[in-house]
């Protein structure tokens, strides 16, 4: 038996660092709730089992633990590596004469506890384990990890996978697949075979979607979590035995995910479990993140660009709307069309607390797991192609460290702070000429991309599942400057909405926010947001969207996702519906036929979806008899 080539392969973590407005995020992270957990969250506090304490035990400390070790060795903030080396010290010292590892104990909350070995908190710590090895090349790590599988190989016959555990086996695979390709061994591929039989048939689920309505109760199969994490289970299997289906499986997942749960902001609901397309209906954080992180797998086993423009979509949408400015609250459930975050029972099976801003609103697993979004955006920006050369997941900027052809030693920045221009900028450091390829990546919505070497225009060619191949010797200060236009697009909706799109980014009416405290504490506290600004507005057909000159994009502010300092922005015309309502705590449903009569037309200002904590995302269509320009 053996691990079949996937198209990809990650780099290791800290080959890509940051820069530009991506690190000011991690930056903004680290000095906000990430940073500052520990201090003020008893449930990864000093009493947390994980390093030693009588507290939780089960998933919340390694969540934590999955954001903040990529966090601070891509900051290389002395500070957060000891707080993360505490962790990560006390794990590696409590593996036990069999293999088992960890708290010796569970205590926690909403915890099916009994006698039986649960492995989905072991997997959590398996995956922060081989992150901080890339990190580190801490020699400890592949022993450790040696012992554990011949443990689990030696048990999960008797002790299967299940509950969660069992819906997100491939995050198990991954660890195991990681050992295998350090240290090659027969029972790691044995104990793949096992844990793929075990885990939940999600390829069978993506290639017959049977979940077209909004789901009335609890399934682990209709999970939002574990459908965002399950997604990746066909790529995982398809490294084990390399069947082409696999991929026609998730492409079919998302389709359908989107087709019947689809949101504008690039995730599909589910508030706790899939929510249907109305624009009220939440979509919780934590599947954001995982959705992000599946979303990275997928580029590395099939290669498609697909993936990463939805990954793009998602992370620059989705991920910065449901957590504030400055990473100091977070929403549970964020809603594309969100006019008020306040405690209130809404149409979700989460509790009335789920779309406030705090510290741990609803249910504290956002709040251990949210921490993982930007730093693995940062480590899988860009992937190696196993021949030499690299390929763009994203152009986010970044500073890669890579061998490169016959192993040729290459720095390069990626400059031009992308997605908010249309322009990003490779400059090539090499310690001397190397024969290898770029694969670029060209997102589909771009229709017209340019590419220039040194000045020069490169004619590439059709790109071949998003990507075109710029091989060539390369020399030391070689430059790449990639074009990607970004027209303004709709997309339409729920009930004929639509939302408006310009590269990846989505745009969104911003309400004028009042931030009311609900709780204060020392440091992160709760906040409900009241609208201080009309909200019922809906789009005229055919009106023209402009957007500000490219060379009217002020500097970067250390924050653009924030809708008071948007560096970006769109204007359109639109008028005031009058039978747009209020249903059950939320807007309403986009009327179908908006009721403008007397209303007046106005000039709208969009601003990027993420930087609106109310805001108005999908907008209904007021035809073109109804109104007059």
């Amino acid at each position: 038996m053996n691990v079949y080539p996937t198209a990809f392969e990650s780099l290791p973590l800290g080959s890509i660092k940051p820069a530009g407005w991506l690190r000011n995020q991690l930056r903004i992270q680290a000095e906000g709730l990430t940073g500052h957990l520990e201090e003020h969250w008893p449930d990864v506090g000093p009493d947390n089992g994980w390093i030693g304490g009588q507290g939780d035990s089960w998933e919340r400390g390694p969540y934590y633990l999955d954001g903040l070790v990529p966090l601070a060795y891509l900051l290389e903030d002395e500070k957060l590596i000891a707080k993360a080396g505490r962790w990560i010290e006390w794990t590696l010292g409590s593996q036990r004469e069999e293999g088992n590892f960890g708290p010796d104990h569970i205590a926690t909350v909403n915890h099916d506890v009994d006698k039986k070995q649960d492995w989905w908190h072991l997997t959590i710590m398996v995956k922060v384990l081989t992150q901080y090895q890339e990190a580190t090349g801490d020699e400890r790590v592949v022993p450790f990890l040696a012992k554990f599988f011949g443990y689990v190989n030696r048990t999960i016959g008797e002790q299967p996978l299940r509950g969660w555990a069992e819906a997100r086996g491939a995050d198990l695979l991954l660890g195991v697949l990681w050992l295998h390709r350090r240290q090659p061994d027969p029972m790691l591929l044995e104990l793949a075979e096992v844990i793929a039989e075990q885990t939940t048939d999600w390829t069978g689920i993506f290639r017959n979607f049977p979940y077209w309505r909004k789901v009335e109760q609890w399934d682990w199969r209709t999970h939002v979590v574990n459908v965002a994490m399950g997604l990746k289970t066909p790529a995982i299997q398809y490294e084990l035995d390399g069947t082409p289906e696999l991929k026609e499986a998730v492409d079919r997942g998302i389709d359908s995910l989107m087709t019947y749960h689809g949101q504008a902001h690039g995730m599909f609901s589910g508030d706790e479990w899939l929510s249907g397309t109305h624009p009220s209906q939440g979509v919780e954080l934590c599947a954001v993140v995982e959705y992000m992180f599946t979303m990275e797998q997928l580029v590395r086993v099939f290669g498609d660009g697909r993936y990463g423009d939805i990954l793009e979509k998602v992370a620059f949408n989705a991920l910065p709307a449901a957590i504030s400015k400055d990473w100091t609250s977070h929403q549970y459930d964020q809603q594309v069309n969100q006019i008020v975050c306040n405690v209130a029972p809404r149409a979700w099976s989460n509790g009335p607390e789920a779309n406030l801003f705090g510290l741990e609103p609803n249910f504290g697993c956002c709040t251990a797991n949210m921490h993982q979004g930007w730093p693995k955006l940062a480590s899988h920006l860009w992937v190696a192609d196993g021949r030499g050369g690299l390929a763009a997941v994203s152009y986010a900027p970044c500073e890669v460290s890579a061998r490169v052809g016959d192993g040729a030693q290459l720095r390069m920045k990626v400059e031009g702070e992308y997605p908010f221009r249309e322009e990003a900028t490779l400059r090539l450091s090499l310690d001397r000429p190397a024969t290898f390829a770029l694969a670029l990546r060209i997102p589909g919505w771009c229709a017209a991309p340019t590419i220039t070497v040194n000045g020069t225009p490169v004619v590439a060619g059709i790109p071949d599942k998003g990507y075109v191949q710029l091989h060539r010797e390369w020399a030391d200060g070689d430059t790449v400057v990639i074009g990607l236009p970004m027209e303004i697009r709709t997309e339409s909706r729920h009930f004929n909405a639509v939302s408006v799109e310009r590269g990846p980014l989505v745009y969104a009416l911003p309400i004028g926010e009042n931030w009311q405290q609900l709780t204060r504490r020392a440091r992160f506290q709760d906040w409900e947001i009241y609208p201080a600004s009309p909200w019922k507005y809906g789009l005229l057909e055919g009106t023209e969207f402009r957007f500000n000159r490219q060379e009217d994009i002020p500097e970067l502010p250390e924050q653009p996702f924030d809708a008071s300092q948007s560096p970006v922005r769109i204007t359109a015309l639109g008028q005031p519906v009058r039978n747009w309502a209020m249903e059950g705590n939320n807007a309403g449903t986009p009327p179908l036929v908006p009721d403008t009569d007397g209303s007046p037309i106005v000039e709208l200002t969009l601003v990027p979806y993420a930087g609106a904590k109310l805001r108005i995302g999908e907008f209904p269509v007021i035809e073109r008899r109804k109104h007059r320009i």
